[in-house]
């Protein structure tokens, strides 16, 4: 049986690929390696992807989906027997234990459960699945090429401006080109951005090691900054525009987003500089009221009182280390998606969005 394959290109208009589909494997670029080396690991199993994406390996709400997606892919190829659907539904459960905030990774899972309940045979689950997860992916790419296109439509400012950007959000968090670094990097391509800062993102300093690393691959002006040097820089009055990603907007409009997010909406505020949200519709969940229901993931201590083994604190002290915090509503001018965009989102903009 000739295997579905998909193979995006390194192409400037999509930035740097993460992740390739090859039909009996997948190959993700190991992020915790970044900048220092490009090593790609070689999967076969959904037991493995679902050990990437807990370990951070892949990261990012889109990408982690996607990635998911592919898992359950393999997982059908090694499904035999008489229990063959039962075998890949186990797979699905472990990878939906793997990261519990990002909600893309169950709404991916709940479409290759929806496509392997359309499969009479294991080898009619292993080309469905294939092609569902392509599916995934290309739609991802093509929905971050629609939000930059509405996300620059909402930005008045005619003359170059700089902006600010937390965490990654780019070609490697999603299937290709970005979300919030999609905008980014369509407002360069306008010749519309004098310049991006960064913040570093501690504590897996995921905006030094690659949001700083995707720009200049791209030739797009970055400077790199700590997360405590944020207000400093808004004061200044030339940034005019936060701009992040999320992993869930719920039903009012809050957003659970990577730690440091909130802080960000803060400042914006006060230095009445306007926070977009770009994430992709998959994003939304509208079963949780507000952001007081989402489940906030904490990890182990060691990534706040370590970088790669260097002991940055006093070895057995408490660390309190969230992946995420809650932005409300009431401090987000605008959230984007490929379906259209929300401004100043509440309940009642989250439904009509929903429901159009």
């Amino acid at each position: 049986m000739t295997q579905p394959h998909v193979e995006f290109p390194e192409h400037r208009s999509l930035g740097t690929v993460a992740m390739q589909w090859h039909g009996n494997r997948l190959e993700l670029l190991d992020q915790r390696l970044l900048p220092n080396e490009e090593v790609w690991l070689t999967l076969d199993s959904a037991s493995g992807v679902a050990t990437c994406i807990r370990d951070m390996v892949v990261r990012g709400a889109p990408a982690i989906g996607i990635s998911a997606a592919y898992g359950v892919a393999l997982a059908a190829r090694q499904a035999t027997g008489e229990h063959w659907a039962l075998s890949i539904e186990a797979a699905i459960k472990e990878l939906a234990e793997s990261r519990p905030t990002a909600v893309n990774l169950f709404w991916a899972l709940n479409l290759m459960q929806k496509a392997l309940f359309e499969c009479r045979t294991p080898e009619a689950a292993v080309l469905r699945l294939a092609e569902a997860a392509i599916r995934i992916h290309e739609d991802d790419i093509n929905a971050n090429l629609t939000m930059a296109e509405h996300a620059l439509a909402v930005m008045e400012e005619d003359s170059p401006f700089s902006v600010l950007t937390h965490c990654n959000t780019g070609a490697l968090a999603t299937g290709g080109y970005g979300t919030a670094l999609g905008v980014i990097r369509r407002l360069h391509e306008a010749g519309r951005l004098r310049q991006v800062y960064a913040d570093e993102t501690r504590p897996w300093l995921q905006g030094s090691r690659l949001t700083a690393w995707e720009l200049m691959r791209d030739n797009i002006p970055v400077t790199l900054n700590t997360d405590g040097a944020a207000a400093c820089i808004l004061a200044q009055g030339h940034v005019k525009w936060v701009i992040v990603g999320a992993d869930r907007i719920t039903a009012n409009g809050d957003v659970a987003n990577k730690i440091g997010t909130y802080s960000l909406a803060i400042l914006a505020r006060h230095h009445k500089v306007r926070f977009m949200v770009v994430a992709p519709f998959s994003t939304l969940d509208m079963s949780l009221s507000s952001g007081q229901s989402i489940l906030i993931e904490e990890r182990d201590g060691t990534e706040v009182r370590e970088i790669r083994g260097h002991a940055l604190a006093p070895e057995g002290v408490e660390v309190f280390n969230p992946v995420f915090d809650i932005t409300p509503a009431a401090l987000i001018d605008v959230i984007v998606t490929e379906r259209g965009v929300v401004r100043n989102p509440c309940a009642t903009g989250m439904k009509t969005l929903f429901e159009d």
